[in-house]
């Protein structure tokens, strides 16, 4: 190529990298702004933690607890180290004394009014004589117990203070998302009032109890925070730091704190009653699972079914075992463990509607809740067997007996109980991977109750003439009900 040329085609190139390169550069602008504005990295949290820090406080229990007489159980009898321990104990409290001592515990909690009123853990105060709470500013006060409740680990405190305290408000932790910036304080491991910052790791946890709502939050969390407040960025109270995963007892990054909007209905209720007062619809109930869609008449598996209907509320409103609750109270029903989040937080006396799927129908039932704390589980009685009947019969895989007398002493069961005794269950069968167990009580199958092993090879017949492929059948085992769907489709 000729100088000239080559000279004109640079030349030509010129305003091409140029744009390309404005380009370049305009795309890196905005994809970093992008990042920033997702990632909503506070430059620090100075500012809210100078914001909130007077409205948290530390916690410190004491309990006289019972002393113990020597060594024993510390080091086995003629141990070298036995003069050791003896000596030691001799010290805290006299050779041969039983003499009570005063243990201590700490921990974390917020004040959430102006007149006092203080929210903690209820086993950071749970047993404790005295409570004593330290403020930021330095000052300390003795608290009263209020109420608590063991269910969601809360507790309630008041103290009396000259001046208006200063206090923070809950927020609204279903508006949390995943991602999202918290910060936690507390008294860990007893080293005074700390700050640790994270994100929100996960929603809607469950540990154990029937109405957790945990946060999940990688934020650190040690022994002493508990009771602690998590806030989101607005200064708000998004949660209560109540437990830890962890394999050595230290924070890992896994923690958990109850959500306010489940915090909140417990501290009012807490705050006029002094204890909790949840609804009750009186049901046990199980989660519907993907096999039993089918023999329920079911277009999927959610809802709440109902195993027992006891004395209570929902047997004056016609509920049966065997209804699929589909809507409580104008809300949809998608498992067990909703259900009942919601019925607790349903005002005692309310009149609900409550939507049962039956028999492949749905129905509406209008049901006065009763309290859950005064409730007594009751259970309905059965019919009488029908005599005639044969000693035992094998159905999918089950080796069945109706319940005679002899039965009943042999399985401890009550002298109302009635239903098909399992005698024993083939190992190599359906209805023994689904749990199904020598000593367990079928009671009900296809949702009608069986007395006798006519009254289950009849179920069996009637499923099958309706083209179903399982039947679902109500198993006892030690008074706890649960359904159990079997398949028809190996039987003869």
């Amino acid at each position: 190529m000729k100088p000239e040329a080559f000279a004109a085609t640079r030349d030509n190139a010129r305003p091409l990298r140029l744009f390309w390169l404005a380009t370049l550069s305009m795309f890196m602008i905005v994809s970093q702004a992008l990042m920033a504005s997702a990632q909503g990295a506070p430059q620090s949290f100075s500012v809210l933690a100078e914001k909130v820090s007077p409205s948290v406080v530390n916690i410190t229990t004491s309990t006289m607890v019972a002393g113990r007489t020597g060594p024993q159980g510390i080091v086995p009898e003629g141990s070298p180290f036995e003069d050791f321990f003896r000596e030691f104990q001799d010290r805290n409290g006299g050779p041969g004394e039983d003499r009570p001592r005063r243990s201590s515990a700490l921990g974390s909690g917020f004040v959430i009014s102006e007149d006092g009123y203080i929210v903690t853990n209820n086993h950071v105060i749970e047993g404790a004589d005295e409570i004593e709470i330290e403020f930021f500013e330095g000052f300390s006060l003795p608290a009263t117990l209020v109420g608590t409740d063991p269910n969601t680990d809360i507790a309630l405190l008041k103290v009396e203070a000259d001046s208006p305290l200063k206090f923070v408000s809950f927020g609204n932790s279903d508006n949390a998302k995943v991602g999202d910036w918290v910060m936690a304080m507390g008294n860990p491991l007893g080293q005074g009032f700390s700050v640790s910052a994270g994100i929100v790791s996960a929603r809607n946890r469950a540990l154990s109890g029937t109405y957790d709502d945990y946060i999940q939050t990688d934020a650190a969390i040690n022994r002493g925070n508990s009771g602690g407040p998590l806030f989101n960025m607005n200064g708000e109270v998004i949660g209560v730091n109540t437990a830890i995963l962890s394999p050595n007892g230290g924070s890992i990054g896994i923690g958990f704190s109850m959500a306010s909007n489940v915090v909140t209905k417990v501290v009012d209720q807490l705050r006029e009653f002094g204890e909790t007062r949840r609804g009750w619809l009186g049901v046990r109930i199980q989660d519907v699972t993907d096999d039993m869609v089918e023999a329920l008449g079911l277009a999927s598996a959610e809802g709440a079914l109902v195993s027992d209907v006891p004395d209570g509320p929902a047997k004056d409103s016609g509920m049966q075992a065997g209804d699929v609750i589909t809507s409580f109270d104008g809300k949809e029903v998608q498992d067990t463990r909703q259900l009942v989040r919601i019925v607790g937080n349903t005002d005692v006396g309310k009149s609900v509607r409550v939507v049962v799927n039956r028999n492949g129908n749905s129905e509406t039932l209008l049901v006065t809740l009763g309290r859950r704390e005064d409730a007594e589980t009751t259970f309905p009685a059965s019919q009488e067997v029908t005599p005639g009947e044969p000693s035992q019969s094998e159905l999918m895989g089950l080796t069945l007996s109706p319940l005679t007398q002899d039965l009943r002493e042999e399985l401890s069961l009550p002298d109302s109980a009635k239903g098909l005794a399992v005698v024993n269950v083939d190992e190599s069968s359906e209805a023994f991977e689904k749990g199904l167990r020598q000593g367990d009580v079928i009671t009900e199958a296809g949702q009608s109750e069986v007395l006798s092993i006519s009254d289950l090879e009849t179920k069996v017949d009637e499923a099958r003439d309706a083209g179903r492929k399982s039947l679902l059948l109500l198993v006892r085992r030690g008074g706890d009900p649960r359904f159990v769907a079997l398949s028809l489709e190996e039987q003869n």
